[in-house]
């Protein structure tokens, strides 16, 4: 690799770096930040980071030696900061001690990087969802607590315009009692064909990228960004698409989870999956139906990867099923009422999305910054994302097991089910320790 900049290594000399008393509110103040995991997603989230003119970029990691270069050349193109590069997140944590760091990895390494900064004192905003499995999820609401550092979950549609001018009106009352909610997304999709497994691109370490997860071979279906579609690196698309959803339902309700879960799905469109030394295939479903029984409502969770079929008005979001009408929580679509009696007509709000990506990582990162200066908890807090990331995580649990599962909200357990219980957490690869 040539480039100017060099990965730093044991047996480089530390970079000498302050350690600063981040509360206060001076505007001129600029936090020492790195971004860990520094592909295109990383780098849309520090880019508004370095936008809202907050941030000084003290460091950058990634396993692949280009995408860190790469990384680099172009943050110094926006900013003039020159960040030191790293392919271990622990060696960076030790050595630049950064105020803030921002985790955009595959979703098994949010858990252990997101403890590992709590450790070293950082204030966090880490991708949704918050851990793989459950208890990696709780892990690091213990480790956040345990540190005093605010952790902000990407989970922007919280804070997005047009999301909370809808959560105003359902809460309201004008929707009336809601009984029901249909969160889903459909997307287009079919056979699945194996592709063969290749060499590991140059300068990547493809172990550490696995990290605590099963080593498979490399496969470009899985990376840069098809892993979301395997289980042993993330949970599909109930857990990609669905915990922005299903974290709309939470926000609503306020209750602390369901108490019964049962999930059913398959690849009878997709087809079976392969893995061999040769090819493979992704292993999530390529459709799923999850329903979580709450105290005062029912919540159903639909995805599917084909039958993109025209005639549904809506493909993405949650319907809201009240006693005066249907509300439409959407995306590029902004919300819609439906009333039960037509003649009141309909009510609409246009989305109100930062294009080009229709997220809403600008505002998310402004309350981010406000929650450290101001002692507050944040808008996507990490307790209660972890709460509504235990959604598609039991979803994914129940499916696993083929039955079930009767949750605790409040203590956070699985009743009466030992072998279902087990699937809260898995075994790491060693030397990889699993979260307490």
């Amino acid at each position: 690799m040539t480039s100017r900049r060099h990965f730093i290594s044991t047996s480089t000399a530390a970079f000498a770096a302050s350690s600063y008393h981040i509360f206060g509110a001076d505007p001129a103040k600029k936090y020492r930040t790195a971004l860990i995991g520094s592909g295109w997603w990383g780098m849309n989230i520090l880019k508004e980071a370095l936008a809202s003119g907050r941030i000084k970029v003290c460091a950058l990691c990634d396993v692949h030696e280009d995408v860190a270069s790469n990384a680099g050349d172009t943050i110094n193109g926006i900013s003039g900061d020159d960040p030191k590069l790293y392919k271990d997140y622990r060696e960076l944590l030790d050595k630049e001690k950064p105020e803030i760091v921002i985790i955009a990895t595959p979703d098994h390494w949010h858990a252990l990087q997101t403890i590992a900064a709590c450790k070293a004192g950082a204030h966090i905003y880490v991708e949704k969802p918050t851990g793989h499995t459950i208890n990696e999820s709780k892990a690091m609401v213990k480790a956040a607590r345990e540190a005093g550092v605010v952790v902000q979950v990407g989970l922007h549609r919280r804070i997005g315009p047009h999301h909370v001018e809808a959560m105003n009106f359902l809460k309201s009352g004008a929707v009336g009692k809601v009984g029901m909610v249909r969160a889903f997304a459909i997307n287009k999709g079919g056979p699945e064909q194996p592709k063969p497994n290749s060499q590991v691109p140059e300068g990547m370490d493809w172990d550490m990228w696995c990290g605590p997860a099963p080593l498979r071979p490399f496969n470009s279906k899985l990376h840069p960004g098809g892993w979301r579609h395997f289980l042993d690196y993330a949970n599909g698309t109930m857990a990609d698409w669905g915990v922005h959803w299903l974290d709309q339902i939470m926000l609503w309700s306020g209750e602390k989870g369901p108490k019964k879960i049962f999930c059913t799905g398959g690849r009878p469109i997709a087809g079976p999956v392969v893995l061999n030394d040769k090819e493979q295939t992704t292993d999530a479903p390529d459709h799923q139906v999850a329903t979580f029984e709450f105290e005062q409502f029912t919540a159903v969770w639909e995805h599917r990867k084909f039958a993109d079929n025209n005639n549904e008005k809506h493909k993405i979001g949650c319907y809201f099923y009240g006693e005066k009408g249907v509300l439409h929580i959407g995306w590029r679509d902004g919300w819609t009422f439906y009333p039960v009696n037509t003649k009141d007509g309909e009510k609409h709000g246009n989305h109100q999305l930062q294009e080009p990506d229709g997220h809403n990582i600008a505002l998310l990162w402004a309350d981010f910054i406000d929650a450290i200066e101001k002692k507050k908890t944040p808008i996507a807090d990490v307790e209660s994302a972890h709460r509504s990331t235990c959604l598609p995580l039991l979803g994914m649990l129940s499916y696993k097991a083929g039955r079930s599962i009767q949750w605790d909200p409040e203590k956070e357990l699985i009743i009466g089910d030992p072998e279902a219980s087990k699937l809260m957490q898995r075994e790491y690869r060693k030397p990889w320790v699993y979260p307490v």
